[in-house]
C-alpha cells in the first residue's frame, strides 16, 4: 500500500491529521498537473481544493486497482473538465503572466536553467491538451504509462502513441525557437 492510500485510510478511520498530510504530499503537483488542463494558475488551486474537499465531504472508496495517486488525478482531472465544460471558461492570461521569468539571483548558471524551463513551458502551451496532459504525468510526476492512461482515461497504446507525438511536437516546437532540450 502506498503512503497516499494508507493516509487515506488512516483519515477514513478518522484521523484527521491524516488528511492534512495528504494535502501537503500531493497538493503541489496535483494543481501543476490540474493548469495543464486548465491554463489559469488560480482556478488550478481552486480545482485542487475541490478535489480534496470530494476527499474531505463525500469519502470515495478507493477499491486499489491503481496506485493512490492516478486514482486522486483522475478525481481532479474530472473535477476540472467537469468546472470547464459549466463555466466554458478559455484562459484569456498571457504566458507572459503565467510563469515568474525575473531572477534576483546574480549567478547566470540558474538564470539559464530557469530560461530553459520557461522556455519547455511556453513550448508546451502550443501543444494541445492531451499532449500538455500526458507529458505532464509522464516526465514531471513520473508516472507510468498505464498509470497515466488510467488518469486520462485512455488505453495504454493510445498514451503511448499520444506520448510519441507530444514528444515529437514539443520538440520540432522547441527547435523552432532555437532550444534544444536534453531530456527529450
Amino acid at each position: 500500500m502506498d503512503q497516499g492510500a494508507s493516509l487515506y485510510r488512516r483519515y477514513l478511520e478518522g484521523d484527521d491529521e491524516a488528511m492534512v498530510e495528504l494535502i501537503h504530499v500531493y497538493k503541489d503537483g496535483l494543481i501543476l498537473y490540474l493548469n495543464g488542463i486548465a491554463g489559469n494558475l488560480s482556478l488550478a488551486e481552486e480545482l485542487m481544493e475541490d478535489t480534496f474537499f470530494k476527499l474531505a465531504a463525500k469519502r470515495p472508496r478507493y477499491s486499489e486497482k491503481s496506485s493512490f495517486k492516478t486514482w486522486l488525478y483522475t478525481i481532479g482531472r474530472n473535477s476540472a473538465l467537469d468546472s470547464l465544460r459549466k463555466s466554458k471558461r478559455i484562459s484569456d492570461i498571457p504566458i507572459e503572466e503565467r510563469y515568474d521569468i525575473s531572477d534576483e539571483r546574480d549567478l547566470e548558471q540558474e538564470y539559464l536553467r530557469e530560461e530553459q524551463k520557461i522556455s519547455l513551458h511556453r513550448a508546451m502551451e502550443t501543444l494541445s491538451s492531451d499532449y500538455k496532459q500526458v507529458l505532464y504525468l509522464t516526465f514531471f510526476e513520473e508516472m507510468s504509462n498505464a498509470e497515466a492512461a488510467a488518469v486520462m482515461k485512455k488505453s495504454r497504446r493510445q498514451i503511448e502513441n499520444l506520448l510519441y507525438r507530444a514528444k515529437l511536437a514539443l520538440k520540432t516546437t522547441l527547435e523552432k525557437e532555437g532550444f534544444e532540450y536534453e531530456g527529450l
